[in-house]
């Protein structure tokens, strides 16, 4: 089972007045995305400017597409695209 991971980081200088409009779209994205199974957590960066996704069973491109299709995504300052391997060693 492969993993990739997804940085995003917003720009929170320039927050639109219904941010939380966009912050309750997100969740509700994110949450179907756990239901359906390829999403396997979310992590909010302390410095709230971003979070942390890990996919599964996806490629790098299916991960940016579905990016591309987050609320969040239209305030994006940068996102970074990771695949990892899994070290069956440890």
């Amino acid at each position: 089972m492969n993993r990739v991971l997804a940085i995003l980081t917003i720009d929170t200088e320039n927050l639109p007045t219904n941010f939380q409009e966009i912050i309750q779209h997100e969740r509700e994205v994110i949450a179907a995305w756990k239901a359906e199974g390829f999403l396997e957590q979310l992590y909010l960066r302390p410095t709230r400017n971003g979070a942390v996704l890990i996919f599964k069973d996806l490629d790098e491109n299916q991960v940016a597409t579905k990016m591309e299709t987050l609320p969040l995504y239209q305030l994006k300052k940068s996102l970074e695209i990771l695949p990892l391997i899994i070290d069956s060693a440890i």
